[in-house]
C-alpha cells in the first residue's frame, strides 16, 4: 500500500512525526504551495517568499534523503489533494496535527477518496493532552508556574531531579535584571542575513506576479517591501543563525532586550522565531544548545535564563493556551472595542506618531518587530485607543513574519489587548507615553510631546491612556492589580479629565476618518 504524507507549510523538519517510521520507498509525500491564501489575507510580501521559499527547499532535503516528493503549486489546496491522491494511487494520507485550528477544520472539510489519518505533532516540546494534564490542576494558568514546571520537566538549568530540582543561581526568573531602558548610542550587533538563492528567486517573481494580479480583480497591494529579502531559508541556515547569536548576541541579550531604538530593529534579539514556527528549528534542539553554549561561555545567567524561557515558557505556553482555550476564544472582546485599524496599520506608515511609524517602517522592510514593540507599542496603542481586537489580530497575523493563528490569538488577544478579560494576563497592559519615552528613543524629534496629557500637541498615548482608565474604571477597580493607577486616576481633577475625554475623542474621530 502506498501512503501519502502532507507535509504543511509550518512542517519543515525531517523529524516530525508525519514522517516518522514511514519506509520512504513506500510512500509519497506531498507539499501544496496554495496562491488562495492571498485572497483571504493579504500577507506581507516577505512572509509569502519566506514560507514558499522555505517549503521548496526542504522538498529538495526530502528528495536528497530518499524521499519521493511532489510538489504542488495550485490555487487552491482543496482542488490539487483530492486530484493528486486520486492520481498517484495513495490509499491512505497521513498528516501530523497542524499547529492552527483552522486549517485543521479545512483539511477535514475536503472531499478525499482516502482515509485521513491523524498524527499526533511533536513540533511542541508539551503535548495538548500534556498541557491538559497540568492545566486542570489550576484556576489560574500563570506562565511563571507553567515555566518551573518545564524547566524540572525538561532539566533545564536545574540542579537535581524532578519535582525538587532546583534552579541554578537561586532564583527561577530573573526578568527584573533584564528591562534596562537604552543607554545613548545603544547599538547592537549586526544579524546574520543571506542572499536569495535561484529558488528563493523565483518565488520572489511569483509574488511580484501574483502581486501585479490583484489590481484587475479589486485587490489591494501586497503589504511591505518585497527586497532585499534576507531571512533563512532552509535548515543549514537557520542553525547557522542560531550559532550566530550565541557567538554575538547571547552575551549581551538579557539587559537591554526591552529597548527600543530608532535604526535598531534587532539589537541583540535572536531571530529564531520564524525558523521554529516552520519547523526548520525544533524548541528542544535550540535549547539545549543555548544552554550548553550560555554555561560553557559563562554567559550572564539572567540573560541566558530570559531567551531559554522565551521559547521553553513563553512559546509553549501560548501554544498549550491555544488549544486549551477552544475555538470560542478568537471571538472575545472584554472591552467592547469596536474602532476600526487607522490607513496607517495597513499603509504601514503615516500615523504621525514616531513610535508608530518607527516600528511600521522596521515591518515594512522585513516583517520583523520584537516583543516589546508589538506589546507595548502596536498593541499598547490597540488596547488603549479600542481598536477592534479580532482586526488587529488578523492584521499581526498579516503583518508579522513569525506570524500564525496559534501564536497571534493568545498573544495580540490575550496578553497584549485583555479581549479575554484575564484568561492569560493578570492585568491589561495599558501605558502612557511614559512608558514609550523611558524605553526607547522614539519621542526624540516626535511631533506630539510626550509630557503633555492635553492640548494639540499632547502625546495621544497619554490621553489615550487616561481616557481608557476612565472608559473602564468599573471593570478595571475590581483587578487588584489596577488599585494603584486607578487611584491616580481619581486624583485628576474633573476640568482635566474632561480634556482628555475631549482629546482622546478627537484622536478616534481622526482613526475612523483615516480608515483604510
Amino acid at each position: 500500500m502506498t501512503i501519502g504524507i502532507w507535509v504543511l507549510g509550518d512542517q519543515l523538519n525531517a523529524g516530525q512525526s508525519g514522517l516518522a517510521g514511514v519506509d520512504p520507498t513506500q510512500a509519497r509525500v506531498v507539499l501544496v504551495e496554495s496562491a488562495s491564501v492571498l485572497d483571504r489575507r493579504a500577507y506581507h510580501r516577505q512572509k509569502m517568499v519566506l514560507v514558499w521559499s522555505a517549503m521548496r527547499h526542504f522538498a529538495e532535503e526530502l528528495r536528497a534523503a530518499g524521499w519521493q516528493v511532489d510538489y504542488l503549486e495550485s490555487r487552491q489546496f482543496s482542488s490539487a489533494l483530492p486530484t493528486w491522491v486520486e492520481r498517484t494511487g495513495i490509499r491512505e494520507l497521513r498528516v501530523m496535527e497542524p499547529a492552527d485550528r483552522g486549517f485543521r477544520r479545512s483539511i477535514e472539510a475536503l472531499k478525499l477518496p482516502v482515509p485521513l489519518r491523524w498524527i499526533e505533532s511533536n513540533a511542541f516540546l508539551w503535548s495538548r493532552q500534556a498541557f491538559g494534564a497540568w492545566a486542570e490542576g489550576y484556576k489560574q494558568l500563570r506562565l511563571e508556574l507553567f515555566y518551573r514546571e518545564g524547566r524540572r520537566r525538561f532539566g533545564v538549568l536545574v540542579e537535581g531531579e524532578g519535582k525538587t530540582a532546583q534552579p541554578i543561581g537561586g532564583q527561577w526568573n530573573f526578568d527584573a535584571d533584564n528591562r534596562k531602558p537604552p543607554p545613548k548610542g545603544l547599538q547592537g550587533p549586526e544579524p546574520l542575513w543571506f542572499e536569495p538563492d535561484s529558488i528563493t528567486r523565483a518565488v520572489i517573481a511569483k509574488v511580484q506576479q501574483l502581486d501585479r494580479e490583484r489590481a484587475p480583480v479589486g485587490l489591494g497591494p501586497l503589504p511591505g517591501v518585497l527586497e532585499p529579502f534576507r531571512w533563512a531559508v532552509n535548515r543549514e541556515q537557520a542553525l547557522a543563525v542560531l550559532e550566530h547569536f550565541i557567538a554575538t548576541r547571547l552575551d549581551g541579550f538579557g539587559p537591554y532586550q526591552d529597548a527600543m531604538v530608532s535604526g535598531e530593529p534587532t539589537l541583540w534579539h535572536a531571530l529564531l522565531s520564524p525558523y521554529l514556527n516552520l519547523g526548520l528549528l525544533h524548541p528542544l534542539e535550540v535549547i539545549r544548545r543555548l544552554e550548553q553554549a550560555g554555561l560553557e561561555q559563562q554567559v550572564p545567567l539572567a540573560g541566558l535564563e530570559g531567551v531559554i524561557r522565551q521559547i521553553l515558557g513563553w512559546r509553549e505556553y501560548t501554544h498549550g493556551l491555544y488549544h486549551w482555550f477552544g475555538a470560542e476564544y478568537p471571538a472575545l472582546n472584554h472591552f467592547g472595542a469596536d474602532q476600526p485599524l487607522p490607513a496607517s496599520f495597513d499603509q504601514l506608515g503615516g500615523s504621525g506618531l514616531n513610535c508608530l511609524d518607527s516600528v511600521f517602517a522596521e515591518l515594512r522592510s522585513n516583517g520583523y518587530a520584537h516583543h516589546i514593540q508589538r506589546l507595548m507599542v502596536l498593541a499598547n496603542y490597540g488596547l488603549i485607543a479600542g481598536l477592534d481586537p479580532q482586526a488587529l489580530t488578523a492584521w499581526f497575523h498579516r503583518m508579522l513574519i513569525d506570524g500564525h493563528d496559534w501564536v497571534m490569538q493568545t498573544n495580540v488577544l490575550g496578553m497584549g489587548l485583555f479581549a479575554d478579560g484575564g484568561r492569560l494576563a493578570s492585568k491589561p497592559y495599558a501605558a502612557s507615553g511614559n512608558y514609550i519615552k523611558r524605553m526607547s528613543t522614539y519621542c526624540k524629534g516626535c511631533r506630539y510631546d510626550v509630557k503633555q496629557r492635553t492640548g494639540p500637541k499632547a502625546c495621544p498615548f497619554n490621553s489615550l491612556y487616561w481616557d481608557f482608565l476612565d472608559r473602564h474604571a468599573e471593570s478595571l477597580r475590581r483587578n487588584p492589580r489596577m488599585g494603584l493607577v486607578m487611584k491616580q486616576l481619581d486624583k485628576l481633577p474633573e476640568a482635566e479629565l474632561e480634556q482628555i475625554r475631549e482629546a482622546a475623542q478627537q484622536h478616534r474621530r481622526q482613526m475612523v476618518a483615516t480608515v483604510a
